[in-house]
Order: C-alpha cells, then sequence, then structure tokens
C-alpha cells in the first residue's frame, strides 16, 4: 500500500474541488494513483449529481466573451440554486472558463458541454458534474451562444457581479464604417433595458404576431365598430405593437427622438444580428413561505 501523504491528498483536493476526507479515501481505495483517485471521485460526483438534478436550479449568472479582435462574441448562461453559489469565486471562475470554451465552439449548448473542460479534467459537462458534488446543489449549463462579424460584436453586461457577467448579458453584432465598439455597446444597453423580441418585423415569430392580432381584434369588436373600420384600428395597433417589440422599430433610449434604426444609420452601422440572456428567464421557480418553512421545523421541538 503506498503512503497517502498530506501532500498527496492536498494536491488531488485542488484539481477535483473535493473534501478533505473523500479526497483521502480515493487515495486509498486506488493505492495512491492520482488519476484513478480523479476518476473514482468524478464517479462518485456522478452519484451525487444524479440526487441534485431534479432540483430547480433558475439562480446563477450569465456571462459573455468577446475575442480580441472584436469579430466574434459568446454568452452563456450557468444556472445553480441559489444566488449564494454564484458569488462564489469557484463558480465565477468556471463560469468564465465555459465562456471561454464556448468562443472557440460553434457556440451551441451540445457543443460547449462536449468540449474540453477549461480545467483539463474531461469535458465541461463533467466539470459541472464536479461542482454539483463538490458545491452540493444542482447546476446546469442551460443556455449559450455565438455571433460572429465581419465588422464588431459588442457586449454588455448589466449589473455586472463580476467582470463579464451578472443578471443580464448582451451581445451585439455589427457591420459598417462608423465607431461599431460604441454603437454596439449604446444598442446592447438598449436591449438589456427594453428586451425586444426580434431586431426586425420580419425575423417576429409568426405565432406571435398572430396572437397579437387576435387580442387587438377582441379587443376592437368590443367598441362595436364596422368591420372596415376594425380593420383600420389593428393596422394602426399592430404598428404600435412592433415598436414595443421590434429592436429597429423601438424608440432609442438614449435619444427617444429617433428609433434603434435611424440611430444605427446615422452611426454608419449594420445590424446584423444580437442574443439576449436573463437570468433564469423562463425556468419555474418554486416559490416558498420562508416563515412557514421555519415553523414547520420548529413544530415538536
Amino acid at each position: 500500500m503506498a503512503e497517502i501523504t498530506a501532500a498527496l491528498v492536498k494536491q488531488l483536493r485542488e484539481k477535483t474541488g473535493a473534501g478533505m476526507m473523500d479526497a483521502k479515501k480515493a487515495l486509498v481505495e486506488n493505492n495512491g494513483d492520482e488519476a484513478a483517485s480523479i476518476e473514482w471521485l468524478r464517479a462518485k460526483g456522478l452519484s451525487k449529481a444524479a440526487k441534485k438534478s431534479g432540483r430547480a436550479a433558475a439562480e446563477g449568472l450569465v456571462a459573455v466573451k468577446v475575442s480580441a479582435d472584436g469579430k466574434s462574441g459568446a454568452i452563456v448562461e450557468l444556472n445553480a440554486e441559489t444566488d449564494f453559489v454564484s458569488r462564489n469565486e469557484s463558480f465565477q471562475k468556471a463560469l468564465d472558463g465555459i465562456a471561454n470554451v464556448a468562443l472557440s465552439t460553434d457556440g451551441s449548448v451540445a457543443a460547449v458541454a462536449a468540449a474540453a473542460a477549461p480545467d483539463g479534467e474531461g469535458s465541461v459537462d463533467d466539470m459541472v458534474k464536479r461542482m454539483i458534488a463538490t458545491i452540493g446543489e444542482n447546476m446546469t449549463l442551460r443556455r449559450s451562444a455565438k455571433l460572429t462579424s465581419a465588422g464588431k460584436v459588442a457586449s454588455y453586461i448589466h449589473n455586472a457581479a463580476a467582470p463579464g457577467m451578472g443578471k443580464v448579458g448582451v451581445l451585439v453584432a455589427l457591420e459598417g464604417s462608423g465607431d461599431l465598439d460604441d454603437a454596439g455597446r449604446k444598442v446592447a444597453m438598449h436591449i438589456a433595458a427594453t428586451s425586444p423580441a426580434a431586431a426586425t418585423t420580419a425575423e417576429l415569430d409568426p405565432a406571435l404576431i398572430e396572437s397579437e392580432k387576435r387580442v387587438l381584434t377582441e379587443q376592437a369588436r368590443e367598441s362595436g365598430k364596422p368591420d372596415a373600420v376594425i380593420e383600420k384600428m389593428i393596422v394602426g395597433r399592430m404598428q404600435k405593437f412592433y415598436k414595443e417589440v421590434v429592436l429597429v422599430e423601438q424608440p432609442f433610449i438614449m435619444d427617444p427622438d429617433k428609433t434603434v434604426g435611424e440611430f444605427l444609420k446615422a452611426q454608419g452601422a449594420t445590424l446584423k444580428g444580437f442574443v439576449h440572456f436573463k437570468l433564469g428567464e423562463g425556468v419555474e421557480k418554486e416559490e416558498s413561505d420562508f416563515a412557514a418553512e421555519v415553523a414547520s421545523m420548529t413544530k415538536g421541538s
């Protein structure tokens, strides 16, 4: 049996994030073989992760990363169960590494999850599972995307919790001859504030358009006006709807007398695309009554 020294245990803990006793047990079980011990801990981590995978993970952070030449950018959302974990330095370091990985792939969640982990141990998916085992909360690499441009990709994080990461992240791809970095950042800030549904009217989801038309038609019919008048009313109200949800039609927050489209034209810039992630958007969070929880825990004590 190989001697299990404190130095060996420390080294294994640093590489895996495992607890001291788990690291020591792994080395004992594998006769001091570090590689085998890492695999042993990974297997144990997978077991722990499975028990936590059903728990809602709607907290966490969104991270953005732009390449050195400014022509590509990636955005990722890594979820955890509590905001406390998202403020953990190890969580933030892992997310930063995952954002770098996303920049080197096509940006899809599948590609990022399967890519080599930034810590050099297995895939990104493996790394997330090790974090689940170490931190003790369910975590999910929920979303990832990448934008590229012949011009520039700008990024913005609203209320940054750490450099390049926060609760809301935006990427904007522009082309043109103007100051694309400045214009892109300003439009990204606008997107963070207004959450447009699409860049242009043509890109709006047809189902969303039809749904809005049905609602507006029902509202207009309650006025009792003739169908011909209602049709004109709908046209006007849909134009108002487009100004609310279509990026280039929205009044620009830094100069409401102009639309975003008009601002970009004045800057010599053309919008090629955008991505907007708001943390936990669409995830059902389980709300709990904290006072009732405490009361139930003290019953019978």
